[in-house]
């Protein structure tokens, strides 16, 4: 999650213009240094002073952040959708980005533009979180956080429930924070026919993230167009989980 928003900025800055905030952060510095071989300074004046110069080194890590993400953002690839759900009878009915696919693909542009992503990982009755960070070389940040119950579906035993849970929850932090897409997506369910929906493990996870998140369910089956949690078309699942994840995005923002 970034920085906060800093009140009553002493100095005005227009996140637009790195140069001119480089140098107002030179410029703080060197008033820093003459101040610190004055044995007359006053300390308070020092304090607010050092203060100034964070904040101006802060919205310099903001402004240079927004402006690689933007720069990378064009060269970031779509990824090939390898992953398969399937349905009890193992027909596929909806597919996924592997995890190992979309790190292989993003870390050699990510590295170009002075970016690293790193996962921090939790488990509280029950259940998984997984947060995702995306930090820029010049030391702003930004994370989102997805909890997801333990993925225990077919015979994974309970180390392997841990770890499809946690892939899976790289999979969506890395995709909120970077705005990646993956080819097919639109196209999910199809191979499961028109009237696909999705599986009985994609439903107990948009139920964990609709109680975790406090969304009212009638609306947002309504918004989805699905009488029930269990009817959501399969073709339909990437869309729940965008909208359930960036609300519980902003909730964590708040």
């Amino acid at each position: 999650m970034g920085e906060p928003a800093i009140q009553g900025e002493v100095v005005q800055v227009d996140e637009t213009q790195a140069p001119a905030v480089i140098n107002q952060a030179a410029a703080i510095i060197s008033v820093i240094e003459r101040a610190a071989t004055n044995p007359d300074v006053d300390i308070d004046k020092m304090e607010r002073l050092l203060e100034m110069q964070e904040r101006i080194l802060q919205r310099d890590a903001r402004a240079a952040y927004s402006a690689a993400l933007a720069a990378m953002a064009p060269e970031l690839p779509s990824i090939v959708e390898r992953g398969g759900i399937k349905d009890r009878s193992g027909k596929v009915q909806s597919t996924y980005a592997l995890w190992e696919d979309i790190n292989d693909a993003i870390k050699p542009v990510l590295a170009k533009h002075g970016f690293a992503l790193s996962f921090r990982t939790g488990r509280d009755d029950g259940q998984i979180s997984v947060t995702g960070v995306l930090s820029h070389r010049e030391g702003h940040s930004e994370e989102t956080t997805i909890v997801l119950p333990h993925d225990s579906s077919g015979s994974k035993n309970a180390v392997q429930a841990v770890g499809s849970s946690t892939s899976y929850g790289k999979r969506y932090t890395a995709g909120l924070l970077l705005n990646l897409t993956s080819r097919g997506e639109d196209d999910d369910g199809q191979a499961g026919g028109s009237g696909a929906v999705i599986t009985d493990e994609q439903a107990d996870t948009i139920r964990e993230l609709i109680g975790s998140t406090g969304t009212k369910v009638a609306a947002f089956l309504d918004y989805i167009g699905a009488p029930s949690v269990s009817d959501i078309p399969a073709a339909k699942f990437q869309d729940a989980m965008k909208a359930l994840l960036a609300k519980q995005k902003k909730a964590g923002a708040q």
